[in-house]
């Protein structure tokens, strides 16, 4: 495993991150049991991964209990990474509908607390802000509260983590270029480059670390996911439409070509593509058995692609037709 500087903050963490959402949530068509969880997170750990990226609205608060209790004496060898905003003391969540969002001094102080008590620790190594919209980016009074967080030991530093679908560029951008953000996590994949290249762009002149999720394309570039396949309403993936899907399948079919000249499969081509990018940090793949560990954790072996590989590629993406991109309502 090699591990990468997260941002201006200096936390070292491991190229490949375990996104701990799968533990909390039944959305990847998989109900993962505790004692499986701990399982996964064991052998996380002992491939090299260090770093665990969770939220509190993840099973209501299941996966950062999960992460407390398999890393409990062991703080000093992980970095902890969670989520709030959503606030699910107050709200039940029910399927994928969004939660009304708090991101007040006292919410914050109130969300901290009882994510420090599941995860059996006194500070959190990357406290995030979950989908944040415009206006709460440029609420001075949140970012303060952030700030004196740091001071207090309480937080080492702070990611803003944009969606929850693809976009939100703008929202990115004001964060690293106005905010003292150490991390910015997005989706970005080989099909579906923006705004991560944007973010990318600023994220290296910023010295902010790009935190990588849904690097598969919601399973298109593991082969999970094919023309034939059936996705239940329940599973995330759902949000992918029929054509979607084989026009998808399409391009995969133009990139095989730069895929088996560097003796790679599709998989290990998406995987290496976003780590030839120098602001990445971590990547976050959908991660819901131990096979999945072991393929991923033995693809950051520092042998990525070429600049002609990856201006290729980007070639390519170019030719694309391009997809929608959300955004908060008011971004000017």
């Amino acid at each position: 495993m090699k591990y990468r500087t997260l941002g201006k903050s200096g936390i070292k963490v491991s190229e490949i991150g375990f996104g701990a959402w799968t533990l909390g949530l039944d959305w990847w068509g998989k109900k993962i049991e505790d004692d499986e969880a701990k399982r996964l997170l064991k052998k996380a750990y002992d491939v090299g991964i260090n770093y665990f990226e969770s939220g509190d609205i993840y099973g209501r608060g299941k996966s950062e209990r999960l992460i407390g209790e398999v890393f409990s004496g062991m703080r000093n060898d992980v970095v902890i990474s969670t989520k709030y905003g959503y606030d699910i003391y107050s709200n039940e969540q029910i399927g994928h509908k969004e939660l009304p969002q708090k991101f007040t001094p006292e919410f914050t102080d109130f969300a901290l607390q009882k994510s420090l008590e599941r995860l059996q620790t006194d500070y959190v190594d990357v406290y995030g802000l979950h989908n944040p919209k415009i206006h709460t980016i440029r609420d001075d009074v949140i970012f303060e509260s952030l700030d004196k967080k740091i001071k207090e030991g309480k937080i080492k530093s702070y990611q803003v983590a944009l969606g929850p679908a693809i976009g939100w560029a703008q929202e990115g951008i004001e964060a690293m270029e106005k905010r003292n953000t150490t991390a910015v996590q997005t989706v970005y994949n080989i099909l579906e480059q923006n705004p991560g290249n944007k973010l990318i762009e600023h994220a290296q002149q910023y010295n902010v670390g790009i935190l990588v999720r849904v690097p598969d394309a919601s399973g298109i570039l593991t082969g999970k996911v094919n023309a034939d396949t059936k996705v239940s309403e329940k599973d995330h993936r759902s949000v992918r439409s029929g054509d979607w899907i084989k026009e998808s399948l399409k391009k995969v079919d133009q990139l095989m070509p730069i895929a088996k000249r560097n003796g790679l499969n599709i998989t290990e081509l998406a995987i290496k593509f976003i780590l030839s990018q120098n602001a990445v940090s971590s990547v976050l793949p959908t991660i819901v058995d131990e096979e999945e560990i072991v393929m991923f954790a033995q693809m950051t072996d520092g042998k990525y692609l070429s600049s002609s590989d990856v201006n290729e590629i980007t070639t390519l993406f170019s030719q694309w037709p391009a997809y929608e991109l959300k955004a908060s309502a008011q971004t000017a």
